[in-house]
């Protein structure tokens, strides 16, 4: 069974959490290649974006990278409090690990900045939200990123997208890295995404 650690920060947004959660939910259920999401983050209690409270189920000194196959990250909102957690020291690391081991790791929205700040997007390509003036692209650009202005952008073993309306097209994604083409057009048929 694969495993993905999906990293909730306190502010993230609940939509882009849950495309992980449900996608790859369902793998559980249906299909023959199960993928197992662990939640995990720096807090007990993590007050989202649009207030709902999670508790997420492993704290992060809990966490061991070689006991996953990908890196999830959702974005979230600065006024939310979301770039406390994103930005944390302990947090830019555990990216390192994952991307110095080839594991995935899939963002969502501005869950792209802090594998940016991280460092293991330098010179290479990725892209982040674009509205709101673009500034987070430019602040992107300035960790030394190429950003690309395309919905998805997947450079090796980093998958980065634009806004909470590409989560699901990343889950998606997601899975077919980890399983292949041919299971994840099966969770779609499951799901009612296609025919």
């Amino acid at each position: 069974m694969k495993r993905v650690l999906l990293f909730l920060c306190q502010g993230f947004e609940e939509l882009e959490a849950a495309v992980f959660t449900d996608v790859l939910g369902w793998t559980r259920m249906e299909g023959d290649y199960p993928v197992e999401v662990i939640t995990a983050g720096f807090r007990p209690k993590l007050k989202c974006t649009w207030n709902m409270i999670v508790e997420p189920e492993m704290k992060f000194e809990d966490i061991n990278a070689d006991d996953y196959d990908a890196l999830a990250i959702p974005g979230g909102f600065d006024g939310a409090g979301f770039y406390e957690d994103a930005y944390d020291v302990r947090f830019l690391e555990l990216i390192r690990q994952f991307d110095k081991k080839g594991k995935y790791i899939a963002s969502v929205c501005v869950g792209a900045m802090p594998i940016g700040k991280s460092g293991v997007l330098k010179n290479r390509t990725a892209t982040t939200y674009d509205l709101s003036g673009g500034h987070r692209r430019v602040q992107l650009t300035g960790m030394g990123v190429k950003v690309l202005d395309q919905r998805i952008v997947i450079d090796k073993n980093i998958i980065t997208s634009t806004g909470p309306a590409t989560g699901l097209d990343v889950a998606f994604t997601l899975l077919e890295k980890l399983t292949s083409h041919e299971h994840a057009l099966e969770m779609k048929r499951h799901m009612r995404f296609i025919d």
